[in-house]
């Protein structure tokens, strides 16, 4: 089983950046705890950051036939992308989105989601733990999967 993250703009800079609004933790601190409760999961888990919607874009197109789930923070692109939208969709994998401030609590524009409607689910408001929480429910959601998968090789074929 293999997740990838997709972190969008500015996400490299988290620790640094509006600690009001994101917190002091750092993208890589994030990872490193994805990273430990995959392995205890015995999930393959791979990482990538981009502030660039195109490159955003192709990752999403790699992942098909070559991963089983997105767990994806378009950042900013959330409200403008309809191109990593249209991936999204296109892939046909389970995606979560995540968003470590409360999107729907700040600024109008924030307001409008270009994201959500192509994804499994969304995760919002929960700072850094909401990408632990992203994790459970892909593993929840990839362990349906296999489940309804397996019951459907063993249901008499008419």
């Amino acid at each position: 089983m293999k997740i990838v993250v997709i972190q969008g703009p500015n996400l490299n800079m988290l620790g640094v950046r509006e600690q009001h609004v994101y917190g002091p933790m750092k993208l890589e601190q994030i990872h490193g705890q994805m990273k430990d409760f995959a392995e205890q999961n015995g999930v393959e888990i791979e990482f990538f950051q981009s502030n660039l919607e195109g490159e955003i874009v192709d990752k999403v197109q790699e992942c098909y036939g070559d991963a089983n789930g997105i767990i994806i923070n378009p950042a900013a692109y959330t409200h403008t992308s309809i191109a990593i939208r249209d991936a999204i969709s296109a892939v046909s994998l389970p995606t979560i989105e995540v968003h470590i401030s409360n999107i729907h609590r700040r600024e109008e524009f924030r307001k409008t989601n270009m994201i959500a409607p192509v994804c499994s689910s969304s995760v919002v408001g929960f700072g850094p733990f909401g990408y632990h929480l992203a994790m459970i429910g892909m593993l929840q959601m990839m362990n349906e999967i296999k489940a309804a998968e397996e019951a459907q090789k063993q249901a008499p074929q008419a």
